[in-house]
């Protein structure tokens, strides 16, 4: 079946690549009671360190044991590959974000500040032998080599083991073309996703969950979103742009429960914070033309969710548990 979300073109492969020089690279680690992964993000294809992209965070609920955040809102930048996770792998993941950067950049720590990992993760200790630790430092690294502007979508990756809705979650995505005073822009959004009941799920307005059970279950997790665009703003309309993430959380039944971790970063390719210069000089554009973004990343945020389910397939993991593809029940 053929959804429609949302008013606005899509970009044209409806990725966050769509925005130029933003990568993403998996490794999907699946064998028995071990379904976990890595999802790397890399903002821009220039020097990460030195020319950083404008970028801010918004935590909705904060239920989670996300790295990098506090770092991002006092300085507004962002300045390596962002790494998604599961929870108990944040250390590792954190290790060899460090250990990739400093082999890029010598005068990290030396010469030079130390670098702010970004690491964001949710639990997937349903479907994963969490316990295990079976995220490596070599699984950052291939992700991270992995990454390109095509990439696969459900259960790869860092959401391999994760729930959306009951049902089998992980990596979606989508993308944006949009218009303001005859210049084009593009907005994408990747979410890993875990958590809702199943009775509250919702795509295109279509209350699809409640048909399919009428029994409300838990609906704690967390949701990862990660906010892309090329248009030209400043750090605080990035905090702007983040804070709308949860309308199109929203649209598809998410209520952020007690027990969620729903976390926000986005960045803007547009302008380069160059640490070797004594002033910026920077392009930002007029608040009042914010309002086609806002659209852009709720439409963004609403499909990549529903993405990462329609892309997935049924899961059975840690201890014979198992998650079942939005797709089969749909049939």
């Amino acid at each position: 079946m053929e959804y429609k979300f949302g008013t606005l073109k899509k970009g044209e492969k409806n990725l966050i690549t769509d925005v130029k020089g933003v990568k993403v690279g998996h490794v999907t680690l699946s064998n028995g009671d071990i379904q976990t992964g890595v999802t790397a993000i890399i903002p821009h294809e220039g020097d990460l360190f030195h020319d950083k992209c404008p970028a801010a965070s918004f935590v909705i609920n904060g239920y989670g044991k996300s790295a990098g955040l506090m770092q991002i809102n006092e300085l507004g930048t962002i300045e390596t590959p962002l790494i998604l996770t599961n929870t108990l792998s944040v250390g590792t993941a954190f290790d060899a974000c460090v250990r990739y950067m400093t082999g890029i950049y010598p005068g990290i720590g030396w010469n030079e500040g130390t670098v702010n990992p970004v690491i964001l993760e949710c639990n997937d200790g349903f479907l994963n032998d969490i316990r295990g630790l079976h995220v490596k430092t070599e699984h950052i690294f291939e992700a991270l080599s992995a990454a390109s502007d095509t990439f696969s979508q459900g259960a790869v990756g860092a959401g391999r083991g994760m729930t959306c809705y009951g049902l089998k979650g992980g990596i979606g995505s989508a993308s944006r073309v949009f218009e303001i005073e005859s210049a084009d822009y593009t907005l994408g959004t990747l979410v890993m996703t875990n958590f809702g009941s199943t009775s509250d799920l919702m795509i295109c307005g279509d209350h699809v969950g409640a048909k399919l059970t009428g029994k409300p279950e838990d609906a704690k997790g967390s949701c990862i979103m990660v906010i892309a665009t090329d248009a030209p703003i400043s750090t605080r309309q990035l905090q702007r742009v983040c804070r709308h993430a949860q309308s199109g959380l929203a649209r598809t039944g998410g209520i952020t429960e007690n027990g969620s971790g729903e976390v926000v970063v986005a960045f803007s390719t547009a302008n380069r914070m160059k640490m070797n210069e004594p002033v910026w000089n920077m392009t930002v554009l007029n608040d009042s033309k914010m309002s086609r973004i806002f659209r852009s990343v709720i439409e963004c945020v609403e499909e990549s969710i529903i993405n990462s389910m329609l892309y997935a397939e049924t899961v059975k993991g840690f201890g014979g548990h198992e998650r079942r593809a939005l797709q089969e029940i749909l049939k």
